[in-house]
Parts: structure tokens; C-alpha cells; sequence
């Protein structure tokens, strides 16, 4: 009676070694760091730039432990957190735009457990710091692309319609119009107010100029919410691919106010990838090459990418832009240099269709539409030396080549860069078009001194918390209160190991949910405790733990699934540290039965069963 079979013991040492070995590479201290890459993604670090890094810190008396070049990046690796910090302010206002600098944490596990998965736990961003970005949608130039759209239509309708016109062009975000006689004024009046009725309310104000035949056409109070909706949305849409193509466990991205956008990405494990690809807005127009025939008004001048001497003239209506991108991926042309493949979507597809069957001979270019930043070091009212930024629309063009055939929804482009560059574009494609550009209202990497406070008190909370329930259970319940114990230090061990194999965050409120379940795990066993109290008035000693087991199981089972279904509903509906919390307790609850009910029984039935027991103290 109360012995366990041998498959049953294995099962539960099969368990415990395996929470534990995972649960091991929370043993080894991570080590500050920074990673420091050049801004030019073509570019990759060198001897040359490690030797300048090292020259610099050396300059400032900062002795790293170790510098050395890894995946097209430098990491510099410290003994402190200051040195860490101090060392970027360094390094930040000495380099300024030519590079890249992230705060990180070196693991530092044993290879033979990286060989074989084990990882430590990944922190949030309020305990281990991560990349944070606040981001304001740029809603006049969403207008003003709007606009040009509109200008474009209107020109094609007008002209279909025989509507005739001497000029159109949009100034202070309104479309204008001037009509060669009343008629025509009168007709494109008529057709201004029919477009104006939409679905949901006033689309235009029209105010008319009948003296100059002059009709001005700017959005309503209706529409211009509409695009900030539109815009703001569809950025929030990119902006969430984005990071999901960089595997970044648990980020937070999300709508702040009417057009802003919060991105955190907690616990990041390549923060200058993550900064270079949610930091980069960038689009893609094809453009026709302009002609002898193409109006001065509707033609522009682009440099080169590579080349930023040599320069192309292009139309200034936009073919296809890279919000109709649906697929892209990278791949060689037959000279063995990158190329970028295409997927575009119907709409996309028919435009590019419609555009190169009737200019084949002509040439069509690609050009690459992206928001940088600009670095300065000045000096504010204080004194003291600040990095000032500033962001600007740069436009290169990265392909210009010849139509030999039709264009359809599948094509390629080439002249991309390096693999690197043409790998980067395609994550861009493939994680879709910024609807509208962004400017960054806040931009930062938050190191993990920031969490090493609230690491210390929720660690302390769990040690009190276990302390006193350590205590409470051994003079309380004796042999069966030291069994429970046990159990419950097995279960934070199993919890650890559980998390670091599923590559889960820990936030703050997560260590909230960490306590919880170590009191939902005592719960477990004092109710396993009291039954077998209850059995004990009637019955032997091996009945009565028998039967207390059994007995408390269903009850257990009930309260533990009851709790684990409003934590998954947590999990499903909430963000953030909402979602963190939902993870560790789930996790928690699920580890607090194993234990309760195999761990402690095991236990119980290696002191007690199959013995002659007279008398139990419990």
C-alpha cells in the first residue's frame, strides 16, 4: 500500500532532470555589453572600426574584458553596468551617425548546454532593459500623398470627360484647379460635389473662385480622420511584422493617442537589428524614366543609391508603390549579384501591367523612399552637451532598367547592393509599406540598469514569501510540511526551466505571478493535509493517506483548472505585462499539480508506505 511503480518514479525523475538542466543556465551571471554596428547595413564592421572603438575607450580609461567581431557587429563586453553606460555616451558622441549602439547582456552558458537548447530566462524590458521607440505618424504627408493620388485621377477624369483645364497643382494641402471657361468650371463643379457625398459624411470643401474659373478642393474634418485612421492602422499592421520577422518574444506594439505609436521590444536578442529595421521607414516607388515628351511640371531628378553623382530624370506619377508588395524574397541573377523577387497583388499587378505594355523600350526605376535621422552634438542652456536629432526624406533610385517585356504581378529587381542590403529590403517588403512616414518623438535603448531594482525586490518578495511559508509548513504539518516544502522549491525550479524552454519573458508582474502560484502550490498540499486528518479519525494510517491523496485529487483539479482557464483568457486578451503575468501563472498552476500530487506523494510513500505505521503525527 502507498508505493509507487517503478514507471512512475522514472517519470518524475525524468521531469525534475529535465526542469532542472534547463533551469540550469539561470545559474551563470550575464555579462554588460554593447553591440556596435555601422548605420550603412551594406557595410559591414571591421578591424578598422574595432581598432577605433578600442582607441576611444582607451582615450577615456575604460578597460573592457573583452572586444571582438561577430555577425557583421562588434561587441564590446564589460565588467560593470557603468562602464557599459559610460562607454556608450562615449562612443555615441564621438561617432555619432556612422553608427549603431545598443545596450545588451552577453550570456554567459556553458556551450555544452547551448548545444543542447538551454537558455536563460529571457527578461522584459522593466528588468533587463530592451529597445523602446515612440513614433508619430506623419498625417500632412499622408494627406499630401493623398492629394497627388487625387490630382492624378482628377487630370485622367477631366480629360476623359472633356473637361478642359489650364493648370492643377496642390498648395498649403489644397487641390487646384484653373478652367479655360465657365463650362468646364461648372461641369468639374458638379462632379466635385457628387465625389463629395461618401458613405461616411462630407469627403471635400470645394470653394469656388467663378471669377477665375478657379475651383480649390481640400479634405473634411470626416476625411482627414479617415486617412489619420488609415495611416495610423496601417502603419500599426507594419510596424507588427516587422517585429515578427525579427522572432522578438512578447513586444508591445500599440496605438498611443491619435497618431502616435508605442514599440517595445523587451529582451531582444539583437538590439541593433531590431533599431535598424523598426527604426528604418522606408518605401518603394517604380517610377517610368521621363522622356523628351514629359512635361517639366511632371518630372523630377533622383540621384543613385550607389552613386549619388550620377543622377536619372523619372515621372512624377508613381506606377506601383510597396504597399501593393504582398511576397519578396532574395535571391542572384546570372552574374551572381543580388536581386530582390517580387510578388505584387492584383491591384498592383494590373497597374504594372497596364503601365509597361505600352513602354517597352522604356526604362522603369525603383526608387527607394526612406526617413532618415540626423545626429548633432550641441550644447543646451545648461551647459551641457546633448545629441540633437533631426529627421529628413531621402529618395535614391537602386534600379533603372530596361522594359523588355510585359510586367506582371511576379518580377524581379536588380542592382540592389549587397546581400545584406538586398535581404534587408526584402524583410521591409515583406513586412509591408508604411502607409505614412514617422518621425521618432522618443527613441532609446533601456538598459538593464534600470531593472536591477526590481529584480532585488522581486526576488526578495519570493524568498520572504517562501521563507515564511517554509517555515509555517515544517512545524506545522512536521514530515508531510517537509515533503511539501520539498515540492514547493521543485516547483520554482520547474517553473525556470519550463520558461527558458519555451523562450518565455519574464516582466515584473510575471514575478507577481511567480508568488502567486507558491501559494497556490502550499494550497495544493494543505488540502491534501487536511483530508488525510479527516481519514485518520476512521481509519489506519495507510488507508487514510491513501485515501487523502485520492480524495483531495478532484478538488485540486477543479480549483487549478478553474484558475488556469482565466489565466489563458488573460493570455489571449491581454498585452504586455498583462500577457506576462498570464505565462507564469499558467505555467505555475500546471507545475503546482505535478508536484502536489506526484512529488509529494512520492515522497510520503518512500517514509511511509508499505510500513506497519501505528500512529501518524500530522
Amino acid at each position: 500500500m502507498n508505493k509507487f511503480s517503478i514507471s512512475q518514479y522514472l517519470i518524475i525523475l525524468f521531469v525534475l532532470v529535465l526542469g532542472f538542466t534547463y533551469a540550469l543556465p539561470n545559474l551563470y551571471p550575464t555579462q554588460p555589453s554593447i553591440q556596435v554596428a555601422y548605420t550603412d547595413s551594406g557595410k559591414s564592421a571591421d578591424q578598422i572600426l574595432l581598432n577605433e572603438l578600442e582607441g576611444l575607450l582607451d582615450e577615456n580609461n575604460i578597460e573592457p574584458l573583452e572586444v571582438f567581431l561577430r555577425d557583421n557587429k562588434i561587441v564590446i563586453k564589460f565588467d560593470s553596468l557603468d562602464d557599459q553606460l559610460d562607454s556608450k555616451t562615449i562612443l555615441q558622441n564621438k561617432l555619432l551617425d556612422k553608427v549603431i549602439i545598443a545596450l545588451n547582456l552577453e550570456p554567459s552558458t556553458p556551450d555544452w548546454l547551448k548545444d543542447i537548447g538551454g537558455q536563460p530566462l529571457k527578461l522584459g524590458l522593466d528588468l533587463s532593459g530592451g529597445v523602446h521607440f515612440l513614433l508619430e505618424v506623419d498625417i500632412d504627408t499622408a494627406q499630401q500623398g493623398r492629394l497627388e493620388l487625387l490630382l492624378d485621377t482628377y487630370r485622367k477624369t477631366f480629360k476623359e470627360d472633356r473637361i478642359q483645364f489650364n493648370t492643377s497643382s496642390i498648395k498649403d494641402l489644397k487641390l487646384i484647379f484653373e478652367f479655360k471657361n465657365r463650362d468646364s468650371y461648372n461641369k468639374a463643379l458638379a462632379k466635385y460635389r457628387l465625389d463629395s457625398q461618401g458613405l461616411s459624411g462630407l469627403q471635400y470643401i470645394i470653394t469656388e473662385r467663378p471669377s477665375s474659373n478657379t475651383l480649390l478642393l481640400e479634405y473634411s474634418d470626416v476625411a482627414l480622420r479617415e486617412i489619420r485612421d488609415y495611416a495610423v492602422g496601417q502603419n500599426l499592421i507594419t510596424l507588427r511584422n516587422r517585429v515578427n520577422e525579427l522572432g522578438v518574444s512578447e513586444p508591445i506594439v500599440q496605438r498611443q493617442g491619435a497618431n502616435r505609436i508605442v514599440v517595445q521590444l523587451p529582451g531582444v536578442q539583437d538590439p541593433t537589428a531590431a533599431k535598424k529595421i523598426i527604426g528604418k521607414t522606408a518605401n518603394l516607388e517604380f517610377r517610368l524614366e521621363a522622356n523628351s515628351r514629359t512635361s517639366p511640371l511632371r518630372k523630377e531628378e533622383f540621384p543613385f543609391k550607389e552613386n549619388e553623382f550620377m543622377t536619372a530624370t523619372l515621372e512624377k506619377a508613381v506606377v506601383v508603390s510597396g504597399d501593393r508588395v504582398t511576397n519578396a524574397s532574395t535571391g542572384f541573377d546570372e552574374s551572381g549579384f543580388a536581386q530582390v523577387n517580387i510578388t505584387l497583388d492584383m491591384q498592383g499587378g494590373r497597374a504594372m501591367q497596364k503601365a509597361t505594355s505600352g513602354n517597352i523600350g522604356r526604362k522603369l526605376a525603383v526608387l527607394f523612399v526612406e526617413q532618415k535621422s540626423k545626429s548633432e552634438l550641441v550644447t543646451n542652456e545648461n551647459g551641457e552637451s546633448i545629441i540633437e536629432q533631426s529627421t529628413y526624406i531621402e529618395k535614391n533610385i537602386i534600379s533603372l532598367a530596361t522594359i523588355q517585356a510585359v510586367l506582371g504581378t511576379s518580377f524581379r529587381i536588380t542592382g540592389v547592393g549587397t546581400p545584406q542590403e538586398a535581404s534587408e529590403l526584402a524583410l521591409l517588403l515583406r513586412a509591408g509599406a508604411l502607409a505614412a512616414p514617422m518621425k521618432f518623438v522618443e527613441e532609446r535603448t533601456v538598459g538593464p540598469s534600470l531593472g536591477k531594482e526590481n529584480i532585488e525586490l522581486g526576488m526578495r518578495s519570493i524568498m520572504m514569501g517562501l521563507a515564511l511559508v517554509i517555515i509555517f509548513m515544517t512545524f506545522y504539518y512536521r514530515v508531510f510540511g517537509l515533503a511539501a516544502n520539498i515540492s514547493l522549491l521543485i516547483n520554482l525550479v520547474l517553473i525556470t526551466g519550463i520558461m527558458s524552454i519555451l523562450g518565455a519573458t519574464l516582466t515584473l508582474p510575471g514575478i507577481a505571478g511567480i508568488v502567486l502560484t507558491v501559494g497556490m502550490a502550499v494550497d495544493a498540499n494543505v488540502l491534501i493535509f487536511a483530508r488525510i486528518r479527516e481519514e485518520l479519525k476512521e481509519k489506519d494510517p495507510q488507508t487514510a493517506i491513501r485515501d487523502g491523496f485520492s480524495r483531495a485529487f478532484i478538488t485540486i483539479f477543479d480549483a487549478n483548472v478553474t484558475t488556469l482557464i482565466a489565466a489563458l483568457i488573460l493570455y489571449v486578451i491581454g498585452t504586455g505585462p498583462v500577457k506576462g503575468f498570464a505565462i507564469t501563472l499558467s505555467i505555475g498552476i500546471v507545475t503546482s499539480m505535478f508536484t502536489a500530487i506526484m512529488c509529494t506523494r512520492a515522497m510520503v510513500n518512500l517514509v511511509y508506505g508499505n510500513k506497519n505505521v501505528k500512529e501518524l503525527k500530522i
